[in-house]
């Protein structure tokens, strides 16, 4: 019984995040991502011409 006591406290006790500051979190998180796509895609592509060269 202390352990659901103890998580209904600490469910109280959080602080939760807005919709404006969750929105700017998916935010970077849906930029940084697009950025690694295009970033793995270019070596990707750089890698398979030098290949192909060889």
């Amino acid at each position: 019984m202390k352990f659901i006591k103890g998580v209904i406290q600490t469910m109280k006790d959080t602080t939760w995040l807005n919709f404006r500051q969750t929105m700017h979190s998916t935010d970077i998180v849906v930029m940084s991502s697009i950025l690694f796509i295009i970033f793995f895609a270019l070596v990707d592509w750089a890698a398979q011409m030098i290949i192909g060269a060889l």
